[in-house]
């Protein structure tokens, strides 16, 4: 059974930074693609940011390029999401998710059923 466990959620000002981990247990994690997801308050869950099994390739959401980066490390079953200048509209629950279809079908929301494994989330929460 694949398990996700998200950390490194919190509080930080505008113009901030923080570091989410991704840890994942069971499976093959070399197999998944990796993902981040958001959920903000009232709204619908929104992809963030994926990275291929291999790690050679990575896609953002319009809204986090240039701010926001993804790495993985085969080796410890973990995933990064390093979040650089956050803006309020950052606040949300983010999520880890796996998944064995092609990095770039989870960028443009084409896979079929989405993600296969999910964590739990953290909460980011950007003030002004």
């Amino acid at each position: 059974q694949v398990q996700l466990e998200e950390s490194g959620g919190g509080s930080v000002q505008a113009g901030g930074s923080l570091r989410l981990s991704c840890a994942v247990s069971g499976g093959t994690f070399h197999s998944y693609a990796m993902g981040w997801y958001r959920q903000a308050p009232g709204k619908e869950r929104e992809f963030v940011a994926v990275i291929s099994w291999s790690g050679g390739s990575t896609y953002f959401a319009e809204s986090v390029k240039g701010r926001f980066s993804i790495f993985r490390d085969n080796s410890k079953k973990t995933v990064t999401l390093q979040m650089n200048n956050l803006k309020p509209e950052d606040t949300a629950v983010y999520s880890c998710a796996a998944g064995l279809g092609p990095a770039y079908t989870y960028a443009e929301g084409t896979a079929r059923g989405g993600m296969d494994h999910w964590g739990s989330g953290t909460l980011v929460t950007v003030s002004s």
